[in-house]
């Protein structure tokens, strides 16, 4: 029996948010392939959980049922969606309501030491990390374009802003002006 099968056979709907229609297999990570780390998802709730800048929180709604489930697939799934949207403020409500046992919890979590562990990492001249809020000095004169100046070397950059999706920059105010600044031209 394939593992479509099974599932179909656990349930015949979604197994978080009770659609009936494009269901498919949709392995929870980190995952071995059984069907213990395996739920039957619809397309609506694979595509949400896999984009989560496409989340839609009133979808997200039926994770009131689906966090009773017997099926520890489903709870982590739900846990995590509920985590991730816990600052629209009912999901915070249902998360203190949820109980996982510990390994369902530690499994749960995975996903977010492995998240945090991807997370990029902002590095000075020296190979030390930096955080929003540093210090920093210029070790080089730079030609700030659009700006009609030159940042000298030793001048001071206080509370940085670090540019979230790109490593190698960061935000700061040199002359009063707002201005990006590559990583391999600062020390903390």
């Amino acid at each position: 029996m394939s593992l479509e099968q099974e599932l179909l056979e656990r349930s015949s709907i979604c197994e978080l948010c009770g659609a009936e229609d494009n269901l498919s297999s949709f392995a929870v990570t980190p995952s071995n392939g059984s069907i213990d780390q395996t739920i039957l998802a619809c397309a609506t709730c694979q595509s949400q959980i896999e984009n989560p800048d496409q989340i839609d929180p009133n979808h997200w709604r039926c994770l009131n049922d689906s966090m009773w489930s017997t099926v520890p697939a489903v709870q982590v799934v739900s846990w995590r969606m509920l985590t991730a949207l816990s600052n629209e403020g009912w999901p915070a409500d249902l998360l203190d309501m949820m109980y996982l046992d510990d390994e369902t919890l530690q499994w749960a979590k995975s996903d977010q030491e492995k998240t945090e562990e991807e997370a990029v990492k902002h590095i000075d001249s020296n190979g030390v990390e930096l955080q929003a809020g540093d210090s920093v000095v210029l070790i080089k004169d730079l030609n700030v374009k659009g700006g009609g100046f030159t940042a000298k070397r030793g001048t001071a950059v206080r509370n940085i802003g670090l540019v979230h999706d790109d490593p190698e920059h960061i935000q700061g105010k040199v002359n009063g002006q707002t201005i990006y600044i590559l990583t391999k031209f600062v020390k903390k």
